[in-house]
Order: C-alpha cells, then structure tokens, then sequence
C-alpha cells in the first residue's frame, strides 16, 4: 500500500516527496544525509559505526547517508555503487577511506581532475575540477548488497541530482553493473532517449543518448567499479580505470592541461 501522511525522514517516500522539491544541489546534498528510509540500510550503518574496526576505533564514523561530491555546474559525472562500510559511512566522503577511492581519486588526480591524489577524510583538501561523483544508493549496505527496494527507495536522490546538473553535464562514467542498471531507468524517465536495442553494460561500452527534441546529447561510458576484488585478479587495473575516466573528461571537454596544470606531464 502507498504511504500517505507526512515525509519525514524515516517514512519511505521521504526521497520521492522531498528531492524533486530541492533547486540547488548543496540543498540536495543536506537532504540527501537526513533520510532514514530504508530501515535495513539505517540498522546496518549505525551497527558498523558502533563496532567499528581495530584500525578505526578513534573514528568517530559518519555512519549516516553520504552525499554526492563534485561541483553543481559537472560536465562529468561518475556513479559508483554505494558507500563502503568502513569507507565513506566512516568518512563522510563518498569514495573517500577505502582501497576503492584510493584508485579512483588517483585515476582523477592523473587526469587533472582532481586536485590531490588521496582523499581520507571531509576537509582533507580535496576539490573535483568539472566532476561530480554519485552513487544510485546513498548508504553503506551489508556486503555490499543492496536490495533491488532499496535501490527504488533510493532513486529519487539520483535522479533530482542529474536533473540539477543537467545544463552542464555532457558524460556519465558508469562504474559497474548495478549502476548501469539503476542509471537507465532514472535517464528515461527524464526524457532522454535510449538507443535500440538497450546498451548493455561492459568495460569500455558507449551509448549516445539524445533529449526528446534531439537538441542534447549525452554519453555513458561503461567501466568496471575499481572494488578491492576487481583490482586483485586485476579484472580492473588502473590503467583500464584511467582509460575510461578519461575518455568520458574528452567527450565532456576536460582536457587535462585546463584542469589541473601542476600535474606533471605524462613521459
């Protein structure tokens, strides 16, 4: 049955009654760290920032929903998965304390987007130059499994976010299945164009997606997500991960040099 009353932050609809109401994507980002509707998702992250790990028994974790990063006017954006347990539900930062962000931020900080190669924590220094980071599911879930409600819960965030940065945004860099598949639904129900047959999700796969008047395009790049399993058997390398992240900066008009110029010049 459809929930009525009140949205409040633990009643789920808060993301669907809330996000579309939201005009600045700081404002978004607020919100997006209040919610409390998916009460699995709510369980499992505060149990985690009460047991903690041996490594982080200081910390005091985040352990709340983890908002996107990147600047309100991307050319690029990245989605991810999810935020990692001892990562970013520590940190407070999405990709951000987890061998996952530390390829990532590196591949970023290679290409002159990023303006440092390590993020650890929020108010570490870290700034995204043109890229805005996000994920389909906002909270750290249980081996790293969210359910397929949890992701629906959970859309309306993204969907509020790339609509917010629509004006600006020419490339998304897809990083793995699950956000591939959460990604298309939220793309055509905001009125963009899918090419036929449905693109398939795969390492290095494009599609050329168009606005029903024809007047904008936009470009999805597949690329496998940089997690501690798809690096070991080196399913992913970091050159791979640099590949893909920088064929989405070309496409959005990022050349390296305009972005970051203190990084030193490939040999």
């Amino acid at each position: 049955m459809r929930e009525t009353g009140p949205a409040t932050p633990e009643t789920q609809h808060f993301p669907a009654a809330t996000a579309p109401r939201i005009h600045d994507v700081s404002r978004l980002d607020a919100a997006v760290a209040t919610c409390r509707a998916c009460p699995r998702l709510v369980a499992w992250r505060e149990e985690v920032a009460q047991v903690k790990r041996r490594a982080y028994r200081e910390w005091d974790y985040w352990a709340r929903p983890v908002p996107g990063l990147g600047p309100p006017d991307a050319a690029l954006a990245i989605v991810g998965l999810a935020p990692a347990a001892h990562g970013g539900n520590r940190t407070g930062r999405i990709f951000t304390g987890d061998p996952s962000g530390d390829v990532l931020y590196a591949a970023l900080y290679d290409l002159g987007l990023a303006s440092q190669p390590t993020a650890t924590h929020r108010g570490d220094g870290m700034e995204l130059y043109g890229v805005r980071i996000t994920v389909p599911v906002h909270c750290a879930p249980p081996d790293n499994r969210p359910t397929t409600a949890e992701r629906d819960t959970c859309r309306p965030w993204l969907a509020r976010e790339l609509e917010l940065l629509r004006p600006t945004l020419k490339a998304v860099v897809v990083l793995g299945g699950f956000a591939w598949q959460a990604l298309l639904p939220v793309l055509t129900s905001a009125g963009w164009q899918l090419p036929r047959p449905r693109p398939a999700f795969g390492h290095g796969a494009e599609a050329l997606l168009t606005d029903a008047g024809g007047e904008r395009q936009m470009h999805l790049i597949g690329g496998y997500h940089p997690s501690q399993r798809n690096m070991s058997t080196r399913t992913l390398t970091p050159a791979m991960l640099r590949d893909v992240l920088h064929r989405g900066a070309m496409i959005a008009g990022l050349p390296r040099e305009q972005q970051h110029p203190q990084a030193p010049s490939p040999p």
